[in-house]
């Protein structure tokens, strides 16, 4: 499928079919990858990987933070359900 690229204020837009968007579950406003391979001359866009890390905390804390959660989430939610 062939796309225009047009100008809005200062920047290049590209549209994206709706089709597109909904198969990736995309919406407006949503954050994306862009990477160039220079050798191909291929633009590629995909949807962004979520961002695990929280501002201020280590990597690493935030992951095993992360995984404690998933390991427990029953015994959490139970215990987010008590009066």
């Amino acid at each position: 499928m062939n796309r225009k690229i047009f100008k809005t204020g200062n920047s290049a837009v590209v549209s994206i079919p709706t089709e597109y968007l909904d198969a990736l579950d995309l919406v407006i406003g949503s954050e994306v990858s862009i990477e160039l391979d220079r050798e191909s001359g291929i633009l590629t866009l995909a949807p962004a990987p979520p961002d695990t890390t929280l501002a201020g905390f280590d990597e690493d804390f935030t992951r095993l933070v992360a995984d404690f959660i998933e390991a427990y989430r029953p015994a959490l939610e139970a215990l987010a359900d008590e009066p």
